[in-house]
């Protein structure tokens, strides 16, 4: 689950952490008064969607020469011209793709006065097996873009979960960071710190892009991105308390009310698969006969004919689907229980696209009989390679 910037930075703001002051608002009326709470003389406008960019981004219908979602404003006149803009307006990044997210709430920060920009993220490395640091001193850039181009300024330090971080481990990222003066003992505290919150709060990234320091030598967080691991959400109910659906993709909300792992797609073929693996599986094999995923949709190990109904209907409801392909491997998941759902569904929404089922394993046959039985005009397949290219022919009408 991710939050939005704001909301990490005042997470972060309870461990301690040296955090801008910010205020967040939800409408146009509230700039004047947060601007003249933070005071200036210089003020950052900020866009708060889940969407790395935002300074690069462009707003719909403002045309290209237009400022991005992060702005710097040098009175309060500006600010509230720039809120005008932004409030209620599609931000286009490279991580929202074409169609942009709506930027619903903005927050207002003080200006900072930077003297060098830095990288520091937090994460877990499957190499490993580790929670990391991962710093550099090209901040405010894609990280992406350095490792690229600059990957000796890239520096991973691995932390020994037993011991946490230690001082050998601080010594290491001072040195990576380049740190001097006063911003030497603020990393000695941060850095311990921002790994304690990761580890409590059970995140998957802690990303600080720019970290900086000041024309006064101090550390400051100035932008924080956090995602947290969903499977252990259900130990922090105040971090639940962060979601905003309006930032997550409808179908994906539905999916995560039946505990199914869904995630959308761009493409015409919808998937319904029991396993990660055979689902990934199921979409490379649609690529290779040259068609796309509709989505990543795995079903677990111990569907219930109501969990497989709801995610017939979640498939179906996307109207990029032109075929779908349900490919089931009969483990611990009974075949007869999918081919239940998958009826009970068709009988609750209809079936307007072609339909192709492979089942394997566990009461096979069952299932299958229960499919022949029902009169559904659906295509059967032998195995994973004759169900993918009878669900790209029927999608093409071969």
């Amino acid at each position: 689950m991710n939050i939005h910037e704001y909301q990490a930075k005042e997470l972060l703001k309870t461990y301690g952490v040296p955090i801008s002051k910010g205020i967040i608002i939800f409408s146009k009326d509230e700039a004047e008064q947060a601007a003249r709470q933070i005071g200036g003389p210089i003020w950052v406008v900020k866009s708060q969607i889940h969407a790395g960019g935002r300074g690069k981004g462009r707003f719909k219908g403002l045309g290209e020469n237009a400022k991005g979602g992060v702005r710097l404003a040098r009175s309060i006149e500006e600010v509230k011209a720039d809120v005008e803009e932004m409030l209620g307006n599609i931000l286009v990044t490279k991580q929202t793709g074409p169609e942009g997210k709506q930027v619903n709430r903005i927050y207002i920060e003080e200006g900072a006065d930077i003297k060098r920009e830095l990288y520091l993220s937090i994460l877990v490395d499957r190499e490993s097996g580790r929670v990391a640091f991962v710093a550099s001193t090209e901040g405010g850039m894609d990280i992406e873009a350095v490792a690229e181009e600059s990957p000796e300024k890239i520096h991973t330090i691995t932390i020994n979960p037993t011991t946490g971080v230690t001082e050998k481990d601080v010594e290491k990222l001072i040195a990576a960071l380049k740190l001097e003066g006063a911003a030497v003992q603020d990393g000695k505290f941060l850095f311990p710190t921002l790994y304690k919150a990761f580890v409590e709060k059970d995140m998957s990234l802690l990303e600080i892009n720019p970290l900086i320091i000041m024309q006064n030598g101090h550390l400051r967080v100035l932008d924080a991105k956090i995602s947290f691991d969903n499977n252990a959400l259900f130990r922090h109910p105040d971090i639940m308390e962060l979601r905003d659906l309006s930032e997550e993709n409808e179908k994906e909300i539905e999916a995560s009310k039946y505990d199914l792992a869904y995630i959308a797609l761009d493409g015409t073929i919808g998937c319904m698969v029991n396993g990660a693996g055979l689902a990934m599986a199921t979409m490379d094999i649609i690529k290779l006969y040259g068609e796309e995923p509709a989505n990543f949709l795995d079903v677990g190990g111990g569907a219930s004919v109501e969990k497989v109904t709801a995610a017939f209907k979640i498939i179906t409801a996307d109207p990029q689907v032109k075929g779908i392909l349900v490919n089931i491997f009969g483990g611990i998941m009974r075949c007869d229980i999918i081919a239940e759902g998958v009826l009970e569904a068709v009988k609750e929404v209809g079936l307007k696209v072609p339909l192709v089922i492979r089942l394997e394993g566990t009461r096979v046959k069952e299932g299958k009989k229960l499919i022949d039985e029902s009169d559904l005009d659906v295509i059967s397949a032998a195995d994973l390679d004759d169900a993918a290219q009878k669900i790209v022919a029927a999608v093409r009408g071969q």
